[in-house]
């Protein structure tokens, strides 16, 4: 039975993306939302200047529309809903003043950081008065720690990182939405073989949900998430990680988003104290781009090595 709402789950919010992205993408158009492309970025990606974004409203919709339908009235439901659609206003309001208002950077930094500060605080406390325990446990071996009062700043970690390192991820067409959703498909099994219904739901619906994107968002794309899409979806892998006490093992899962973050910090810390690069570019996905490898075959290998990562994932978190 789960496996069949599972099954519509996926297929429902695909359709209602499907059927969303026509009506937005003129809309979108229209009203010249429209992606800015770095200078700096490389020179293939000046191209793509203009291209509708904010298309992670399509994913939001679908996402929602779906779990309403499929999923129980739970706390779960409530906080994934919460981080997921939470996130995605902070993406939406950075895209908003980067493209509209004209600033280049969107929100500052500190803007951005205080209001996943604030939706992961809210979250964590909703957690806690629930009666959800503190404790992490390590995959693989069954050891565990009640982590206590500093579980507060690991769930603050876990949103904030994961947010910003799935944000980074969304580079290239069909990059996030593809390996967003080998990611999510991991975690819907994790969810289903844990009996968690309704997390199994959510994680499905956002299956189908950036599949549906992915039709238009493919290489060319003809739509962008923005950090609409991208910051919701990294709250949303943070939540579910966090409500199947399977902290650790989202390092695993997301490891394509962790490598991601990675040459970003590497990078920076590299030049600040040595003034050399070690990548040609980051993100990572670009050092590959400017070695030569064509946006897809960088798409393709990257959806590759997340389908190991998810499926290492899987293994270890269900079947050792």
């Amino acid at each position: 039975m789960l496996v069949r709402v599972l099954f519509f789950s996926i297929a429902a919010a695909f359709l209602i993306a499907v059927l969303l992205a026509p009506l937005f993408i003129p809309i979108l158009r229209r009203l010249k939302f429209g992606q800015a492309i770095r200078e700096e970025g490389p020179k293939g990606h000046q191209k793509k200047a203009g291209t509708p974004t904010m298309g992670g409203i399509i994913i939001l919709l679908a996402l929602t529309f779906t779990v309403i339908k499929f999923a129980n009235q739970s706390v779960e439901i409530f906080l994934l809903l919460f981080i997921t659609l939470g996130y995605g206003l902070i993406g939406f309001l950075d895209d908003f003043i980067k493209i509209v208002m004209k600033r280049n950077l969107g929100l500052t930094a500190k803007q951005k950081l205080f209001g996943q500060l604030v939706i992961g605080a809210v979250f964590y406390y909703v957690l806690i008065r629930n009666g959800y325990d503190t404790t992490i446990s390590i995959p693989g071996i069954h050891w565990s720690i009640d982590m206590g009062w500093l579980y507060l700043p690991l769930v603050l970690i876990m949103t904030i990182g994961a947010s910003n390192a799935v944000n980074l991820t969304d580079g290239l067409d069909g990059l996030l939405a593809g390996t967003s959703a080998i990611a999510f498909s991991a975690y819907a099994v994790i969810a289903w073989m844990s009996s968690q219904m309704n997390i199994a739901i959510f994680a499905a619906a956002v299956v189908g949900a950036v599949l549906g994107f992915l039709v238009f968002n493919a290489h060319p794309a003809k739509v962008f998430m923005g950090d609409t899409g991208s910051l919701a979806l990294g709250g949303a892998i943070a939540g579910i990680a966090i409500l199947t006490k399977t902290e650790i093992l989202l390092i695993i899962i997301g490891g394509v988003f962790v490598m991601e973050a990675l040459s970003v910090i590497i990078q920076v810390l590299s030049y600040k104290t040595r003034k050399k690069r070690v990548f040609r570019m980051s993100p990572l996905h670009h050092h590959y781009e400017l070695g030569g490898w064509s946006e897809w075959r960088v798409v393709v290998t990257f959806w590759f090595a997340g389908l190991i990562c998810a499926s290492l994932g899987v293994y270890i978190g269900v079947l050792s």
